[in-house]
């Protein structure tokens, strides 16, 4: 009878287990996420930069929509590759996010090696937006239009330019600048949008690029001389710089942009829960007024579209690198 017993204990503790297990995929699954834990929101550059800047200002806001903790971790380091991949390795339980920059559709091509793959191991959650990028001067470079930068390029004069890293989409656009022109260049790679700025305003680089996100306070104080924007378009935010396209090199192009990822595994309806409440972030006019002021138009979408943007993005500047032989170690 004891016997019995002790089997009668142990089949409800299993039924118990595998209800509670049954409970938190249907927790998950349903309107009920997230209720276990903080979510974790991984930006894949250092703090001070666009990256960081983003994750800030969507997580106040995820957080008051979701009901839930929104923490922003930094995970800096390879043009985004470390934070991505500790990304990719973290439970797909719809607790962990990423947010990544343009550096994630060179990176494939860029690398010798991924810590991760990029299909198997990702689920796109939302395309944030784009934002033009703006080449800016030091105060102390001396430089202070476009034009004369262009003069004093075409006269062998040899300019030292800086961006977020090797394989950046800043440091892509301006080596295809400069190879359409003819320009002997240098780049400068740093770890992240934050030392790079510091280091322009100093005087230590003469020229920096950047996304509008991350130059426009820099250029509304006075520390740093705007000289012209990436996108086909003139921005908003900055109506009186200049296109690369107006200014002698029709059809230039190259904005910068930010999206929302997920661990690969993610179950799908947590991948769409998570982008129907970003999507409705990205509508509230106080997260809209911050990216407008700050340059970025906003895109948001499914996550199908990401995927879509991805891809050309991976397509389009992958060739770019393979062509002229870009390397971690140099241009």
């Amino acid at each position: 009878m004891l016997d019995l017993v002790k089997m009668a204990k142990r089949a409800l503790l299993i039924a118990l287990m595998a209800l509670g297990a049954s409970g938190l995929t249907w927790a998950q699954t349903s309107g009920a996420w997230p209720t276990q834990k903080p979510i974790r929101l991984i930006a894949v550059f250092p703090p001070g930069g666009s990256v960081d800047q983003v994750a800030r200002i969507l997580a106040p806001a995820l957080q008051a929509e979701l009901k839930q903790n929104v923490i922003v971790e930094n995970v800096g380091g390879a043009s985004g590759v470390i934070g991505t991949s500790a990304m990719t390795r973290s439970d797909p339980d719809g607790y962990t996010f990423a947010v990544v920059f343009d550096t994630h559709g060179v990176n494939p091509s860029l690398k010798d090696k991924l810590p991760y793959d990029t299909i198997k191991d990702i689920a796109p959650v939302i395309l944030v937006g784009t934002s033009p990028m703006v080449l800016v001067a030091s105060k102390k470079s001396g430089i202070t239009s476009f034009k004369q930068l262009v003069d004093l390029s075409k006269t062998g004069k040899q300019f030292s330019y800086g961006s977020i890293g090797i394989g950046s989409l800043g440091h892509l656009a301006m080596a295809r600048l400069a190879k359409q022109a003819g320009f002997d260049w240098n780049h400068i790679p740093y770890r992240g949008g934050g030392p790079l700025m510091q280091d322009v305003l100093g005087g230590q680089v003469e020229l920096a690029v950047g996304s509008e996100f991350l130059v426009k306070p820099h250029i509304e104080s006075g520390g740093v001389i705007p000289l012209v924007i990436t996108t086909a378009k003139r921005s908003p935010a900055l109506p009186n710089v200049p296109t690369i396209s107006e200014s002698g090199f029709p059809g230039f192009s190259a904005p910068a942009w930010w999206a929302v990822l997920a661990p690969g595994k993610t179950p799908p309806a947590l991948v769409d829960a998570m982008n129907k409440a970003l999507n409705k972030v990205l509508k509230t006019p106080a997260v809209a007024a911050k990216f407008k002021a700050q340059g970025i138009e906003i895109v948001g979408g499914s996550p199908e579209t990401l995927r879509d943007f991805i891809g050309k993005q991976i397509a389009i500047w992958g060739k770019f690198v393979i062509e002229n032989n870009i390397k971690e170690t140099g241009q």
